[in-house]
């Protein structure tokens, strides 16, 4: 199929079901009910006015005594007052929703089954506790939260483009001889998912034990639909992660975006890399992508090897023996320290948002940062623009080609905010940064999935990587630095000469940042 036909075929297909459609919806939807109210009431149209302010006004008390981040919390404000019948009850479904509720109690369940499994080492605790106190209470804090610990007998290897990981892929995933698990929010036809399954289909039929597992929504006309059984069919255990659908629920909104594979217990991969060619460079719509991702080998990989199954048993009936698969890690006599951490979107905790605040307020030198998209709720700003103001070097990197102009035009919007505090920010020239990587004081490092938005931080299931002390964290810091060197600064020439419509449109749309 021609390059070209598919990617708007994609676009098409993900157009129905994105954001900006829900964003349409409420829009036409609101403007029809009051047009019809006032055809159909005529004079007594201003008591359906009354009403529709009762039900803003119900709505804002109960979002406001909703236990969500305040930020969050503000941010849902204009949709409930724009649109006051149906922003308000769109925000009731999205956050009340049956569905939201069984999976969330399901999650907790499963993290529950799998904690005794990874028991923090209390000669890891102590060391800590005398040594390095902010490293502690950070462990501390993902521990009690995800049920994860912070190990200090694992390595970490830093893979600074997706050519890269798909080479470290390949290689370990050609030496499995027990099990492979793969989460991908994007699994799509082409090179990079044909390579990847000769390979899986091979070990399938060594006797290999094979999982796969996409977004419903990532994945949306990339695979075709049904596409898990055609895998089933090739000795591949598979399923979709909450199957997209034409019908609004909330499963549009708490997407699976995390990017895990563990073979064997002995490695796992984690990263902003998913399976499709684009992140490998054989097609290039939005120019040179460049993302990253890194390969974690010794005791940390038990944390991947539990994250994995606690998702994919969110739908099955029967127990499994986590034990078996956990076990297989083994201590490696490596320095540093790794603490792999998850992020649920259907409890009270901003586990992904939280641990990039730590860093932000620990750092003494400099913070560098690589995201695709940057729609930062208050107390991120805040953190960044502090940082900045209290001489940390705070350097930011994002896409110049982007994937998707309107998160692409509200990123802009921050500009003059942040370059008045300090924050230097850099757009990558040769096309698209999708790495989601930030290095501070050449100490630690995190690695994962998460964007800097709302949706990461609130909406989706998340991971990442946080390492420190370790030869990795420098690798991290030269591949910034490398990519710095291929960016264009933004001064505030440059946003002042930028399009008064694409400024405009990127102030207006935060209004929705909630939903991008």
């Amino acid at each position: 199929m021609d390059f070209e036909f598919r990617r708007t075929k994609k676009s098409l297909t993900r157009l129905i079901f994105s954001r900006i459609g829900v964003i349409a919806l409420l829009v036409v939807f609101q403007a029809w009910v009051l047009v019809y109210s006032v055809l159909w009431l005529g004079e007594n149209f201003q008591y359906a006015s009354g009403l529709f302010v009762l039900i803003s006004a119900f709505i804002a008390v109960y979002i406001i005594n909703r236990n969500d981040s305040p930020a969050y919390r503000l941010a849902w404000m204009p949709i409930v007052l724009l649109f006051p019948v149906l922003g308000g009850l769109f925000y009731l479904f999205v956050r009340t929703n049956r569905i939201t509720r069984w999976v969330k109690k399901r999650v907790h369940e499963l993290e529950n089954r799998t904690k005794h499994l990874l028991p923090w080492n209390e000669d890891v605790q102590n060391k800590l506790q005398d040594e390095n106190e902010q490293l502690y209470r950070m462990g501390k804090y993902i521990n009690n939260v995800c049920g994860l610990s912070v190990y200090d007998g694992s390595d970490v290897k830093y893979l600074a483009m997706g050519e890269e990981k798909f080479e470290e892929l390949l290689k370990h995933l050609k030496m499995a001889e027990k099990f492979i698990f793969m989460e991908y929010f994007i699994i799509a036809d082409g090179y990079m998912w044909s390579s990847v399954l000769s390979v899986l289909e091979e070990k399938a039929s060594q006797g290999v034990e094979v999982r796969v597992m996409y977004d419903g929504m990532g994945s949306l006309g990339r695979v075709p639909h049904g596409y898990e059984k055609v895998l089933k069919g090739k000795g591949i255990k598979a399923k979709v992660f909450m199957p997209a659908s034409p019908i609004l629920s909330t499963v549009q909104n708490n997407r699976d975006h995390r990017k895990i594979v563990v073979i064997d217990g002995k490695c796992a991969f984690n990263g902003g890399v998913n399976i499709a060619d684009e992140y490998i460079n054989i097609e290039s719509p939005y120019g040179k992508w460049k993302d990253t991702a890194v390969m974690v080998t010794g005791e940390a990989v038990k944390s991947y090897t539990a994250m994995f199954l606690q998702m994919w048993n969110i739908d099955e009936r029967c127990s499994e023996p986590y034990e078996r698969y956990i076990a297989e890690s083994q201590r490696e006599e490596k320095q540093g320290y790794v603490c792999a951490y998850g992020d649920n979107p259907l409890d009270s905790e901003w586990v992904g948002k939280n641990v990039y605040c730590h860093v932000l307020n620990n750092s003494s030198r400099y913070v560098h940062i690589m995201t695709p998209y940057f729609l930062p709720d208050d107390e991120i700003i805040n953190a960044l623009c502090n940082a900045a103001k209290s001489g940390v070097d705070v350097k930011i990197i994002l896409p110049h080609i982007p994937d998707k102009k309107t998160p692409f035009f509200m990123a802009q919007s921050y500009y003059p905010l942040m370059l008045s505090s300090g924050i230097k920010i850099y757009e990558y020239k040769p096309g698209f940064i999708h790495a989601k990587t930030m290095v501070s004081d050449n100490e630690c490092a995190v690695v994962g999935t998460v964007n800097f938005d709302y949706r990461s931080f609130y909406l989706h299931f998340e991971c990442g990587t946080y390492f420190e002390n370790m030869p990795a964290v420098d690798d991290v810091e030269k591949d910034f630095q490398s990519t710095l060197d291929e960016c264009i600064e933004v001064t505030e020439e440059y946003y002042k000469n930028l399009p008064v419509i694409t400024k405009t449109w990127g102030w207006f749309l935060r209004i929705f940042a909630p939903l991008m």
